[in-house]
């Protein structure tokens, strides 16, 4: 899994936005079949900004891939590799790790999305500080039973350093054919020397949510990622949640790595009045920002409630979390999520090529900025390696401690 996917509809939306970034890319192509000079000529005359306020100065490419064609010792690639090491370039300038460039083969290996199944180790990785970082492995994936986990910071993939390798670069590297091993090196925050992992791949089946009630009839709902069948999946659940009346609700995002934003929405709807406001999808001076609200009346709107969260919460279920702390003061227990808190818009080129871009940020209800920040928790409980070596959850027996304070006020 990579980062949250865009919907088809959106693409139109967003494309007059991305028009000089399209031209500028694809004029590139043109000019690899009619040469350098014309295409040159061409790019100056359709592609470049006609607005010139910026002062910028095109003209220096084709000055440095005229003193590469005559100077550089070793063999230059190919045209299009050249052409494709600009697009690579521009992007990387941007200082976003989740705005890339993928030339077609590594486009079409970019194009699995959230459909509930593909090959790999099972984990969403991220950037946190300019080094490779995973969000969270999906429970009793490959990646979650040889160990890995969340804020594990990963410095090496099969010996070679991630220090200068791209985001999807290191993803791609990672990923690979079910019953084909990678090793990972990887350091924690609790232990500070490298240790390697080697994990086997396998196909990742991805199950959104799960449910069990839990003693003094507390339903507790995990829900492990927003995938485009998990609605259905949560409505479900649901359901049968109602049949139990129960006096509380315990939902549990932790490791939720996030996926679309209308899922996200959508089950947010369970829980808040109807039009309550969800999440602002802010553009910055690009364009009036995306308002999310529920459309319609909840389930459990006046069940008390709280949501366990931690460092491998990302993307939606940091929306999700942040609606309900802002909305209805829902207490979250855990730890502060990951902060990735950023919109990605997949955008195919005329070459088969691909760029991804990000194109906003979300906030909070009440305005507070995910990206970055992270969801805080309202009370911070912490799971030590002992705790996990003996199968203890103080973060869970925390909420249920909670829960039931709320149900007896």
């Amino acid at each position: 899994m990579v980062n949250s996917p865009v919907k088809k509809s959106r693409l139109k939306r967003h494309f007059l936005l991305y028009l000089g970034i399209l031209a500028l890319i694809a004029s590139f192509g043109v000019g690899l079949v009619v040469g350098e000079e014309t295409v040159r000529k061409k790019y100056l005359a359709e592609g470049a900004p006609q607005k010139q306020s910026n002062n910028v100065d095109l003209s220096v490419l084709w000055e440095v891939w005229g003193k590469l064609s005559d100077k550089f010792v070793g063999n230059l690639p190919a045209n299009q590799e050249m052409v494709y090491g600009m697009a690579k370039g521009m992007t990387s300038s941007l200082g976003d790790p989740y705005t890339t460039f993928f030339e077609p083969e590594k486009a079409k290996q970019f194009q699995s999305d959230l459909k509930g199944s593909f090959e790999g180790i099972g984990a969403e990785i991220g950037e946190k500080q300019d080094t490779l970082t995973v969000v969270s492995p999906i429970k009793d994936s490959p990646a979650d039973k040889a160990g890995l986990k969340p804020g594990d910071k990963i410095v090496k993939i099969d010996g070679q350093d991630t220090g200068n390798l791209e985001l999807d670069e290191a993803v791609n590297k990672i990923r690979g054919q079910k019953d084909t091993s990678v090793k990972l090196t990887v350091v924690s925050e609790s232990d500070p020397v490298p240790r390697e992992i080697e994990i086997k791949r396998d196909v990742i089946d991805v199950k959104s949510v799960a449910y069990e009630m839990k003693d003094g009839n507390i339903a507790y709902i995990r829900l492990a990622g927003f995938t485009e069948d998990t609605t259905k999946e949560f409505t479900d659940v649901v359901e049968k949640v109602k049949k139990e009346n129960p006096k509380g609700i315990i939902l549990d995002v932790r490791n939720n790595p996030g996926g679309y934003l209308n899922t996200s929405v959508d089950i947010a709807g369970f829980f808040l009045p109807e039009n309550s406001l969800v999440v602002r999808e802010e553009f910055g001076e690009k364009k009036p920002a995306n308002e999310y609200r529920t459309h319609y009346q909840p389930v459990f709107g006046n069940t008390p409630m709280v949501v366990l969260a931690n460092e491998g919460s990302a993307s939606a279920s940091e929306i999700l979390s942040g609606a309900l702390k802002d909305d209805r003061g829902i207490k979250i227990i855990g730890k502060k999520t990951f902060g990735k808190g950023s919109v990605q818009e997949v955008i195919p080129l005329s070459d088969g090529s691909t760029v991804k871009i990000t194109v906003a940020e979300w906030h909070t209800p009440s305005g507070i900025s995910i990206n970055k920040e992270g969801i805080k928790p309202d009370v911070e409980v912490d799971i030590t390696p002992d705790d996990m070596k003996n199968q203890k959850d103080p973060q869970l027996d925390k909420a249920m401690e909670v829960i039931k304070s709320l149900e007896s006020k």
